[in-house]
């Protein structure tokens, strides 16, 4: 029998240690800190202590002009279009809570706001201008700050703030990936003297999510392939999902296929080849395109499985989404095969011996 879980602290108590935290650290500057607090929210407190920020300064938020505004929305054009029909989503669901969505671009200037503000209250009226830098070098700890930060989704509450000024705010933050894998933003559920709700924090991380998946399909993608472990056929927004164009090379992922294809996660500007990551012709995935059966199997170089299915051709034009189909030279095909037919059939060796990748030789030998 296991115990009962602890339940919950009260609120105040909860307070209360914040409260001691901030004591500690921002007016005693203790080395260590006493009572328990989320390690990233010290790094913070620490960085902006080091800045020469005090916690009783007065948060002068940007005056944000005309041009500001339309060179924030000039570069975020794409995001926020992916981002709009989540936002509108989010701001339904927060309704009745006081909380209300903000999207910012990767320097944590607020391109897009949604849900119950309240502009009436100039703390709300404040954050919520498009153009406005909330980055944490310019208000100091806030999820907004920490989330492109550390590059994790974090929860915040009042006292967790840095400066006293900022302390009514209660926010959830989660980073925002691009499908080549680089912070392109960060989405967050602010509240201003409102309950704490740290299960935003699944909110949030489930909405970035729609919105990095949106982002990867506005691309021109020759077909997009779902990706999940076996036991969990893809199908919803848990799901990897890799773009390919007509040649097999990949044209962007979501942050599930990442984690799922470490060598996805690379360089954001190195290009990377089906042939690289599944150990099977890419071909085979525009042959399953559209199948309404059970999910195909998709072998990795790594020795692991996938399941992958709803593989969807271009929806302009299904038939120029189908891989090209001409030959090598003769030569270059006999060359190859002479090779791999010398080394026994080891890939490697005849690769190394032909100065080519092994990825090269199964891609050129699958389409021929």
């Amino acid at each position: 029998m296991h115990p009962p879980p602890h339940p919950p602290a009260p609120a105040a108590d909860r307070l209360a240690v914040i409260a001691g935290a901030r004591r500690a650290l921002l007016q005693e500057g203790a080395p260590a800190l006493p009572v328990p607090i989320e390690p990233w929210i010290e790094r913070s407190w620490r960085r902006c202590l080091a800045a020469g920020h005090r916690p009783e300064q007065t948060v002068a938020f940007d005056l944000v002009t005309a041009p500001a505004a339309r060179r924030a929305m000039d570069g975020s054009s794409a995001l926020v279009a992916a981002a709009r029909p989540v936002m509108q989503t989010l701001g339904r669901a927060l309704a009745q809570t006081r909380y209300f969505a903000i999207l910012t671009n990767a320097q944590g200037t607020v391109v897009h706001v949604d849900g119950p503000i309240d502009r009436s209250d100039r703390r709300a009226a404040l954050i919520t201008r498009i153009g406005v830098d909330l980055s944490e070098a310019a208000v100091g700890t806030t999820a907004i700050g920490a989330a492109l930060i550390e590059r994790q989704t974090v929860w915040l509450h009042r006292g967790e703030h840095f400066f006293a000024d900022t302390s009514v705010y209660s926010c959830a933050g989660a980073p925002l990936f691009g499908p080549a894998g680089d912070c392109v933003g960060m989405l967050d559920l602010t509240g201003i003297d409102a309950p704490e709700r740290p299960e935003l924090r699944h909110l949030v991380t489930q909405s970035a999510r729609a919105i990095e998946n949106a982002l990867l399909m506005r691309l021109p993608n020759a077909l997009l392939v779902r990706l999940n472990w076996p036991g969990h056929p893809p199908g919803d927004d848990s799901d990897g999902l890799v773009g390919l164009d007509t040649e097999g090379w990949i044209t962007g992922s979501n942050t599930p296929a990442r984690q799922m294809m470490p060598t996805l996660g690379g360089s954001v500007q190195a290009r990377v080849h089906a042939s690289e990551v599944f150990a099977m012709p890419y071909q085979m995935l525009f042959d399953a395109a559209g199948s309404t059966g059970d999910p195909i199997e998709l072998p990795l170089w790594s020795g692991l499985r996938l399941q992958a299915r709803s593989l969807t051709r271009s929806a302009e034009n299904p038939k120029s989404a189908m891989p090209g189909r001409a030959r090598l030279k003769d030569m270059e095909i006999a060359m190859i095969r002479k090779a791999v037919t010398e080394a026994k059939g080891n890939i490697q060796l005849a690769a190394r011996n032909l100065g080519i990748s092994r990825a090269t030789i199964y891609r050129k030998l699958a389409r021929h």
